[in-house]
């Protein structure tokens, strides 16, 4: 099963809620800002074959000394992005963008502290072909037009990055950007208009229904089938 089949978005009315981190590495390209995506080992149960960014669960050693649950998600992705991808990453540059919460019924429901970084300099990214299978620096803007044209695969909280990110020429303008906002909070609800999955967010008029067809204020995801997916918001479109 994979993200073409809407299914895979509400799987497991059970799913226990996991504590996660990831982290979002960007470094200036030749044409541009590029973020580092890891392609997950297609046999994977969860998100199998798709493209992520560094990342996992919250480990108990992670909070151990930690003074919070923040600074515990700091040191989960230092952590992950050095055993996914090699990386040795300064907790200090972690600039924490958002938190994401999956739908209730979602196959696999992790609680996830988004961070973005400057990627080290002079590091080759190195993965070791068991969790992950492959690497690549990507474009945002490029990332989501390979999921258009159903080369990749994405999960909503990733395009929405990807999306955020694919506004800014450099790594600077996107630091500092973030470092201006405060993290904004993602509690993810599933409807549906004529079979296909709609991703609401908060501020969204159906948000609360879980009903696209309410008229009013937008924050959703459109995830068309063989399709481009559509994002929608007051104020912004893409």
């Amino acid at each position: 099963m994979t993200e073409k089949d809407p299914a895979y978005w509400l799987a497991d009315a059970n799913a226990e809620l996991v504590p996660a981190a990831t982290v979002v590495l960007v470094r200036d390209g030749h044409d541009g800002l590029e973020v580092l995506m890891l392609r997950r080992n297609s046999t994977l149960d969860f998100a199998g074959g798709m493209w992520v960014f560094p990342g996992g669960r919250v480990d108990e050693a992670d909070r151990d000394g930690a003074a919070d649950e923040e600074h515990a998600a700091r040191r989960a992705a230092v952590r992950e992005a050095e055993e996914e991808a090699g990386l040795h990453i300064d907790e200090g540059q972690l600039v924490w963008i958002a938190h994401w919460q999956p739908p209730q019924g979602a196959r696999r429901r992790f609680a996830t502290w988004f961070f973005l970084a400057p990627a080290p300099p002079e590091e080759a990214v190195r993965i070791d072909m068991g969790e992950i299978h492959d690497a690549a620096w990507m474009g945002p803007a490029a990332a989501k037009a390979r999921r258009d044209a159903l080369e990749i695969e994405l999960a909503p909280p990733t395009w929405v990055t990807l999306d955020y990110l694919s506004r800014f020429p450099d790594v600077q303008s996107a630091l500092t950007d973030a470092i201006s906002l405060e993290p904004e909070y993602y509690e993810t609800h599933i409807g549906r208009v004529e079979g296909v999955v709609v991703a609401l967010w908060h501020g969204d008029a159906g948000y609360h229904e879980s009903d696209p067809e309410i008229e009013g204020a937008r924050h959703r995801l459109w995830m068309l089938t063989g399709e481009p997916w559509r994002f929608e918001r007051d104020g912004e479109a893409t």
